[in-house]
This record gives structure tokens, C-alpha cells and sequence, in this order.
């Protein structure tokens, strides 16, 4: 393409466009019957980090009758250049116009990524609405977390998959393929497609609200469930994983192997959306993953291999494992890494065999400063484990903590906001106390504060989000209490998290905020220096709309949500115990504790048993 390679010479990072990169997977375009664009609507750079796009890229391309290609959200310096040499939006792989492909799928990460997908549209000269793409239009599907409350960006797609991607995918290219060989028709197919299982067909259900802005009902239309059922991989030990990746030549956010050791949680934090709609906790045996990694280096040749869950010190064989992993990655020079670290379950076991190559800063999220907080929010986790947990990695050497923490949740008080401060404090005491510490060297301990968003499918579902007044006072509060020089406190932007929360918990009437800010430049939002609050606080007011309505206000136990459309496999019975608990202050106990019947199906209450 000459017009590209003209552009390339001009723009910032032009890796992001070229494509070729080791491992990348090239087809005959003549030859296959399905041809899948998967966008990411970020950067390049953010988008090659994701493991869903390593592994979904990886499964479709396993098909003979199909081929995956890559596209991702250029630069708005590189946007300019396309639309004037006249080039639409193209794949990395062969470099064809998105309009050229048979579905279009976008992955879900973050609610403010929203725009970005129709900044891809418009760029690919695809129609924003659903209702407006012909039979010539690809098909534009989505998936990933946000789907379970697509509702606002539910007018701009033809269906969403829901749950666990890799046996809904195959079952969803089958049936295009049938329905395109056959004479394609896109009511039709979409109507067939919402039987399978884990599809959510926008199109298929009518929506009506009351006087009060809230939802009044939901109607399945044309034979859809009444509510469409999360996909649920039972097998997942078994289940399909790359056994390479594609290799980026320009550098990304993670730029590593990597390895999902098991999906799902069996914590029950109250505020985490993740740990419910991951559910059950599902493993991979040690000797299948140990394998995995190993073909995984080998093919690569990737110097670190990260072992991913969304608490990877709750693997069962997590020991087992790192003995296997040890046995070769120590002669082949492999770091080992463990994001996801529990504070009640790190030892000085796994400290020593994570340690492996090189010794990075450890992790840990404790989430709120006192007791009393983190028994509302189901954390399980004491001072004394923590403590425990710190001492452990200072004997073995680390000088480096970063701890997580949150601040607006439900029932806080300004003494759980001095709570971080002070026990911050008192773990960097116990790192000149313990006499095993690393000598002459001093403690770099980092305090991360985020604003908390209450989400879908979580006993937080209903509380509502301290305005961006409220947070903006608690963060001046933080700020000011006095602390250690050894101490540095960062704090998450809450005008940023404010549109988080009016976009996790919104409706099908912000699609029309969303085309608007899109049309006043909002673009790459999820980026601090693009982003723009008063933006989208006209286009609200421009609707009718307020963030106060979808963010602020609490919810009563028996209002229709904008998701109960969605079925994500937990009971909102449970739901609303946990959240009457979280105000009693009682905790729950884990998945492998007890049962407490949430609904995602494990036989007689046994965790992982599908």
C-alpha cells in the first residue's frame, strides 16, 4: 500500500501499523469462508498486552474456514493522515478495510473505551447504529467484561457474547458460515443466533421506562430468552490455549508470556465484578500448564512468564507448579512473575521460588485502612496477615511495596481514609524492625488510592457513588494527614471515574451521549490527557440526562436494572444477602470454605465441579 507506507514515514510508532510480527498469522483471504476482525478500541500498544485477544486470535485462526486478523485504534495523529490520503480503517495482517470483513468483534475492557469503538467505525466508514448497517455492513458483535451492562452501546451492536469466549466463538462463526452459504440474511441469522447460548441480540428485546427515568420493563421479542444465559467453559483444564503468541517488534504494556492458571474467584470481594462474573473458580492442572509455558518460551522466546488469575496464590498447585517452571526457566534464564498476589496466602515458599531472575516490587491490595472496612467489603484480610505477609518479603530481601487501596466505599468514614496513612506507617516500621531486611537499603512503599465504581453483579450494585465533590474533598483529606517520607500516596482522577460510573450501571438512552461527546472530540478517554469531563456532562444535559441519575443515587432492592436481561449465573437473592451483610459488617466465608449457593452452578456446592 503506497499510501501507507508514505504515512509510516511521518507518524510516531509506526510498528503499530505495519504488522509482521513473529507469529503473526497469514491465510489465503481466497481460501477461508469467515473472515473475523478482532478491534481492540485502544492502542496498540494496550491491545497487544491483552491475553483475551492472544487467545481468541489464536482459536479462530486454528479453524481451516477461517481467518482472524488484528485491528487496533490509531493515533489521532495517525487518524488525521488516513483520512487524508483517503485510507479507512485496515487489519495488520493483510491490511484490508474493516469493511471488507465478515464480523467485526470488539472486546469490552473499560466503560471509556466506549467512543473509541465508534472512532474505529467512523474511520472504517461503518454505520454507528445497528439499525443502519445493510446486508453489505460486516456484522459487529462484542464481548469481554462490559458486556454484561452493554446497554448503553447496545444500539450500536448486532449481538454480545456473554461469558467465557471459546466455545461461544466457534459456535457463532458455524452458524454464520451456515447462514452466509446459505444466502445470508441478517434478521434471520441474528434471530437464530440469539438460541445459542451466551448471545444477547440488543435488537431482539424492547425497552420502556417509568415516569422516574428508571427502567418499567423488558420484552424479549421473536422467540429470544427471556434472559440470555452467561457461557460457562466447564471444561476449562482441557480448553483451548495458544501455544504462541504473535510477538510485538515495538515495545507494549506487558510484553511477556503468559499463562491463565485458573479463571474465576473464590473470594466474594463485595465490591469486585471480575470475582462474580468469573464464577465458579476453575483450574488447569500444573502439568498442562507447566507444558503450556514451556512451548510457550520456546516459540517465543519471551524472557518473563507471568502466571495470570484474578488470584494466582489461591491456585491449588500453584507450589507444584513453580517446582515444574523452576526445573527449566532457571537454566533458560526466565523470570517468573505473580500479579496477583493474596496477602493471606503469600509465604515465604512462594516468595522464594517467585523471586527466580530478578527481584521486582511486590503487590499486595489490601483495599481499605481499617478492620471494619474491609469486613463491609468482604476482604478477609487482617492487619496481622498483613504485617505477616510484609515481614515475609523483607526478610527475603524486597525494598519495594506497592499497596491498593479504594476510597468511597460503601459505609466509609473519614477514620478508614486515615487508616491507609497509618497502616502504611506502621509496615514501614516493620520494615527497619526486621533484622533480616536487605542492609543499606531503604523502603520504597507506595500507597495507590482509586475511587471506587459500584458495577453490575456485585451486592454493590445498588449503593451509589460519592460524587466527584465528595471525592475530591476525601482525596484533600488524604493528602494532608501527615506520613513518612518513605510514604508516597497517588490518588486515581474521580472526574475519570465518575463517567466510569455513570456508563457501568447506564441504559440503552446513553448511546445518543455517547455519538454526541464522540462528535465533540472525546476519543481515547481512558487517557488522562484526552479526556474531558465538562465534555460529557453537556452531552447528558444535551439528552435530558444527569450523572447523578446513573451514578449517585442508591437503588432499591426491587428496581429493574438495565442488565437483569443478562442471566450471569448468580442469584440476586445472594446478592442482596452479601449486600445486607456488607452493612452488618458481617464477612462471608471462600468458595472452598463453604457454599453460599450464589447461583454459578458448582454440583453440590463443590467448588470447580461443573
Amino acid at each position: 500500500m503506497e499510501k501507507l507506507d508514505k504515512i509510516l514515514a511521518s507518524v510516531q510508532k509506526p510498528a503499530r501499523y505495519t504488522g509482521g510480527e513473529f507469529g503473526e498469522v497469514i491465510k489465503d483471504i481466497n481460501g477461508v469462508d469467515v473472515r473475523f476482525a478482532f478491534c481492540f478500541p485502544d492502542s496498540y500498544d494496550i491491545g497487544m498486552s491483552h491475553l483475551g485477544m492472544k487467545l481468541l486470535y489464536s482459536l479462530i485462526n486454528a479453524r481451516e474456514d477461517s481467518y482472524c486478523e488484528r485491528v487496533f485504534a490509531p493515533s489521532l495523529e495517525m487518524a488525521e493522515k488516513m483520512r487524508e490520503a483517503g485510507l479507512s480503517l485496515f487489519s495488520l495482517e493483510t491490511k484490508s478495510p474493516l469493511r471488507d470483513f465478515d464480523i467485526v468483534g470488539f472486546t469490552l475492557q473499560y466503560e471509556l473505551s466506549f467512543t473509541n469503538i465508534l472512532y474505529m467505525l467512523d474511520l472504517a466508514g461503518i454505520p454507528f447504529y445497528s439499525k443502519e448497517r445493510d446486508e453489505s455492513c460486516p456484522l459487529v458483535v462484542g464481548g469481554g467484561p462490559c458486556a454484561v451492562n452493554a446497554e448503553p452501546i447496545a444500539d450500536f451492536f448486532d449481538l454480545f457474547m456473554i461469558g467465557d469466549g471459546e466455545e461461544v466463538m466457534n459456535e457463532l462463526i458455524d452458524l454464520y458460515k451456515s447462514c452466509k452459504l446459505s444466502g445470508f440474511n441478517k434478521r434471520e441469522f441474528l434471530i437464530k443466533a440469539a438460541g445459542i447460548e451466551g448471545v444477547y441480540v440488543p435488537s431482539l428485546y424492547e425497552i420502556s421506562y417509568n415516569d422516574d427515568g428508571t427502567v418499567a420493563e423488558i420484552k424479549a421479542t421473536n422467540g429470544a430468552p427471556k434472559r440470555v444465559k452467561r457461557r460457562i467453559l466447564k471444561d476449562f483444564s482441557g480448553a483451548f490455549y495458544p501455544d504462541s503468541f504473535v510477538v510485538p517488534y515495538s515495545e507494549t504494556v506487558h510484553d511477556r508470556a503468559c499463562i491463565e492458571v485458573m479463571r474465576g474467584c473464590m473470594r466474594g470481594c463485595r465490591f469486585c465484578q471480575a470475582g462474580y462474573i468469573y464464577r465458579p473458580l476453575r483450574e488447569r492442572s500444573a502439568k498442562r500448564n507447566n507444558a503450556l509455558a514451556r512451548e510457550l518460551v520456546k516459540k517465543t522466546g519471551y524472557e518473563e512468564m507471568s502466571l495470570l488469575s484474578l488470584s494466582t496464590s489461591d491456585y491449588s498447585e500453584l507450589e507444584p507448579l513453580l517446582d515444574n517452571l523452576y526445573s527449566w526457566t532457571d537454566e533458560e534464564k526466565t523470570s517468573i512473575s505473580l500479579p496477583s498476589l493474596r496477602v493471606d496466602s503469600f509465604t515465604s515458599k512462594i516468595r522464594d521460588k517467585i523471586t527466580g531472575v530478578k527481584k521486582s516490587g511486590l503487590t499486595f491490595a489490601p483495599e481499605a485502612g481499617t478492620q471494619r472496612l474491609r469486613d463491609v467489603i468482604n476482604k478477609n484480610v487482617t492487619e496481622e496477615e498483613l504485617r505477616r505477609t510484609a515481614d515475609i518479603a523483607f526478610s527475603g530481601g524486597y525494598t519495594s511495596l506497592k499497596l491498593y487501596f479504594m476510597m468511597g466505599l460503601p459505609t466509609e468514614e473519614l477514620s478508614d481514609l486515615a487508616g491507609i496513612i497509618s497502616l502504611a506507617g506502621e509496615i514501614v516500621d516493620l520494615f527497619y524492625k526486621n533484622p533480616n531486611r536487605q542492609k543499606g537499603r531503604s523502603l520504597a512503599l507506595s500507597a495507590s488510592v482509586s475511587c471506587f465504581v459500584p458495577k453490575p453483579f456485585t451486592p454493590f450494585q445498588w449503593e451509589p457513588q460519592d460524587s466527584v465533590e465528595e471525592l475530591i474533598e476525601k482525596q484533600r483529606y488524604l493528602r494532608e494527614l501527615p506520613r513518612s517520607k518513605k510514604i508516597s500516596v497517588s490518588t486515581h482522577k474521580p472526574y475519570v471515574s465518575a463517567i466510569e460510573g455513570v456508563f457501568a450501571r447506564g441504559d440503552r438512552r446513553l448511546a445518543r451521549v455517547i455519538e454526541r461527546a464522540y462528535k465533540n472530540g472525546a476519543v481515547f478517554d481512558s487517557w488522562d490527557e484526552y479526556f474531558s469531563y465538562d465534555r460529557w456532562i453537556e452531552a447528558l444535559k444535551a439528552e435530558g440526562l444527569t450523572a447523578e441519575f446513573y451514578a449517585n443515587r442508591r437503588r432499591d432492592f426491587d428496581e429493574i436494572m438495565p442488565w437483569d436481561v443478562i442471566d450471569a449465573c448468580i442469584s440476586k437473592e445472594f446478592l442482596i444477602r452479601e449486600a445486607k451483610a456488607a452493612h452488618e459488617g458481617k464477612t462471608s466465608p471462600n468458595c472452598r470454605e463453604k457454599c453460599m449457593a450464589c447461583g454459578a452452578g458448582c454440583k453440590n456446592g463443590r467448588v470447580g465441579e461443573l
